[in-house]
């Protein structure tokens, strides 16, 4: 879906903001007034027009929350949330580059300040994990003190839990409670904490459902999980072991993460094999396709960022653990699989994922036809989020309550 630039990375990034005007998260109009300012596949200048609009919408909550416009404080600190992390998207080519921490902590505090001004019950939490926490939110379901089914999700590769929060109220609305969190190569967690990506994503969950089966608010027959874009591996790779979920969602799903990474039709053995007997060799080749395109410069900058890697063919080696072969069949509860008809970064993933699964499954595909086509639907989050927690609400009908029995 071309929505104004050639460049697709930077199309994109656009089309994922514009489809957050749907939870107040974005205006269409600061949007594009923004994405007009910036020249064509430039970081810098993307980094320099989104810290612009993101520094006037603050002053704009700033200004109302001093007179007391509680709403109007409210909907500018969310925007200003946003427009702070887009600003830092394309940031981590520099790993030292001080604007990653002062921007996303500037992202962080905006959100906290418009969640302190919001009426719906929200509060952030610190789940243990590994000698440290693992930062998080959990809104509360409005069930007049009745445990209520419970929906845990997480971002994946480049996505912080603030975007999260147009999910978490799609799920309150409907009388499921939430707890987004970050994890190792995620958001603060990698920004403040330095833990990169981890393959064993079940090290991970099992400790957020181990707290969030800790409150008084949850169900614990009901607890789901759901996984957005890289997360489409780490979900289902969790519930390969994590058994207690009653439900798992991988939007988009990714059997293989670097299957549609490989150079030129290389096999996976092949893949390896040379990048081990020829670093520098694969270094060169990598660096030539981030020069001579934006999607490889931010995508492998990104992998070196979130994986902790020090090289291009050091991300590499490490990308290629995040397969499913072998571990999707461990899948115990039932799974709904997302795809999109013009995934861009993982075609043909999804059903790979389906066919591998052998527990109760269903495939759910977005078309061009309906504006859903892209990468996780980022342009018809409404849609989206109304064929999700379809599945999900009827998927958890099936399963005895706690508080029933």
């Amino acid at each position: 879906m071309h929505v104004i630039f050639n460049d697709a990375q930077f199309d994109f990034q656009t089309l994922r903001l514009l489809g957050s005007a749907a939870s107040g998260d974005a205006e269409a109009g600061e949007v594009l007034s923004t994405a007009y300012r910036i020249r064509e596949g430039d970081f810098e200048s993307w980094t320099a027009e989104w810290l612009r609009t993101a520094q006037r919408v603050h002053e704009i909550a700033e200004r109302s929350r001093e007179r007391g416009h509680r709403v109007s404080a409210r909907e500018a600190y969310f925007r200003a949330s946003n427009y702070y992390r887009a600003a830092e998207f394309y940031l981590h080519g520099d790993p030292r580059d001080r604007r990653i921490l002062d921007f996303s902590r500037s992202a962080r505090a905006c959100f906290e300040q418009a969640l302190g001004l919001t009426p719906v019950a929200v509060e952030r939490v610190a789940i243990p994990y590994q000698g440290t926490v693992l930062p998080g939110y959990f809104y509360r379901a409005n069930q007049a003190g009745a445990r209520a089914p419970t929906l845990i999700v997480h971002t994946g590769y480049d996505g912080t839990q603030e975007e999260l929060r147009a999910t978490a109220m799609a799920a309150t609305a409907r009388g499921i409670n939430c707890l987004t969190f970050e994890g190792p190569g995620q958001g603060a967690v990698i920004r403040e904490q330095g833990l990169g990506f981890r393959p064993d994503w079940e090290a991970v969950v099992t400790p957020v459902v181990d707290h969030v089966l800790g409150l008084p608010a949850v169900d614990p027959e009901r607890i789901a999980l759901l996984g957005i874009s890289f997360g489409g591996y780490l979900a289902p790779r969790a519930a390969a072991f994590e058994h207690r979920l009653a439900a798992c969602i991988a939007n988009g799903g990714v059997f293989d993460f670097m299957a549609p990474r490989l150079p030129g039709g290389m096999s996976r053995q092949a893949a390896i094999d040379w990048v081990r007997s020829d670093p520098g060799g694969a270094d060169e080749v990598m660096r030539a396709m981030m020069d001579a395109s934006t999607d490889s410069r931010w995508g492998i900058e990104n992998g070196m960022f979130t994986f902790r890697a020090s090289s291009p063919a050091g991300y590499f080696l490490k990308a290629l653990d995040y397969t499913l072969a072998g571990i999707a069949e461990k899948i115990t509860c039932p799974t709904l699989v997302i795809d999109s008809e013009g995934d861009q970064w993982y075609p043909g993933q999804a059903r790979q994922l389906f066919d591998a699964l052998t527990c109760d499954k269903t495939f759910l595909p977005f078309t061009a036809e309906e504006g859903a086509e892209d990468h996780c639907q980022v342009g018809s989050p409404l849609l989206s989020a109304q064929r999700t927690f379809d599945w999900l609400e009827e998927t958890l009908s099936r399963v005895p309550s706690a508080s029933a029995a």
